[in-house]
């Protein structure tokens, strides 16, 4: 074989090679490059988009969101998938909203993100002890959690007369809400968890290969369990922080389409629905291409349906890319 035909050889073999990488990078950083693009595009099309207060109003109405998006990047990848969210974001809120005129806001709250935590390893439990197949463990425990959210509120909408408690959706520091503080430090703590952790390590382990992660000595149960306690705990958190908002405790106070919302940006943000990838801050960066979107077809008038029609068709691409780059030749 002459070196020329050699050196085609060898570029037959590594292009198959070289597409997964250029594809795997599409699907990573893509969502970066759409997020700019829209960004600028906001900027020329509407003088109100670039303000200071809409700026600021876009991070404290999708603060909650955030929030439940960055415990579901680990859920995500630790193999798992939790559908609960937004029921425990309702249940949360109303039992924040039961207890806190009468033991007050810190056992009140403390009382929620609990409640949120026990979902969450009740979730865990189902997945791992039980056996079940994540999705379907926490579609059951969607119904069943937002059952039991109606049995405590028995379908009323519960008001809050504790003034103090509505600072906590709505008080500003340093002309930034509460909410947005929360979700940056939420963010942060779960960023370093997941990427500066052993836990971490064993998050990717146990996602990319749960069998492999046992035989080397990791509880892949715990992690697991860990990563559903967290996003329970989120939801609560989320929840409590609408709830405050609006010092009402509601069942059914929008959860589920925050939940939506939370993890189609983790989708965006190129975690993998096989487990074994995903980053906190692109997860940030996929929720507010969302917020992105809402916001600007609001300023430049147009219809709120197409929202869901234009998110529907960006996680099926979102999707479809990131199957291209698992059954692509190595």
């Amino acid at each position: 074989m002459s070196t020329v035909d050699a050196a085609v050889d060898v570029a037959a073999e590594a292009t198959p090679a070289q597409s997964r990488m250029r594809l795997a990078a599409v699907r990573d950083y893509g969502i970066v490059v759409s997020f700019v693009i829209l960004f600028v595009v906001l900027c020329f099309a509407s003088d109100a988009f670039l303000s200071k207060t809409n700026l600021l109003n876009i991070l404290s109405q999708w603060s909650p969101t955030l929030i439940m998006a960055a415990a579901a990047t680990i859920v995500f990848a630790s193999g798992g998938f939790d559908l609960s969210i937004g029921s425990i974001f309702g249940l949360a809120g109303v039992v924040v909203a039961l207890l806190v005129d009468d033991v007050g806001i810190p056992l009140a709250v403390a009382a929620g993100i609990g409640a949120g935590a026990a979902c969450g390893l009740f979730n865990g439990l189902l997945m791992t002890v039980g056996r079940i197949n994540p999705f379907i463990a926490t579609l059951a425990t969607m119904m069943m959690i937002l059952g039991v959210a109606y049995l405590l509120s028995d379908g009323n909408l519960i008001a809050v007369t504790s003034t103090g408690f509505s600072d906590i959706g709505n008080g500003e520091l340093l002309g930034v809400t509460y909410t947005v503080w929360i979700a940056a430090v939420f963010i942060i703590a779960c960023s370093l968890l997941l990427s500066r952790t052993v836990f971490g390590r064993f998050v990717y382990a146990v996602g990319g290969n749960p069998e492999a992660a046992w035989l080397s000595g990791i509880g892949v149960n715990r992690v697991r369990m860990v990563a559903f306690i967290l996003s329970g705990v989120s939801a609560a958190l989320a929840g409590i922080i609408v709830a405050s908002r609006i010092s009402t405790g509601q069942a059914d106070a929008g959860g589920l389409n925050l939940a939506l919302d939370a993890l189609t940006g983790v989708i965006l943000g190129g975690a993998s629905l096989a487990g074994g990838e995903g980053t906190i801050w692109r997860t940030v960066v996929g929720v507010l291409l969302l917020a992105l979107i809402g916001n600007g077809f609001n300023l430049i008038g147009v219809d709120a349906t197409y929202q869901r029609i234009v998110q529907g068709g960006i996680i099926l691409a979102a999707v479809g890319l990131d199957a291209w780059v698992r059954t692509s030749p190595r």
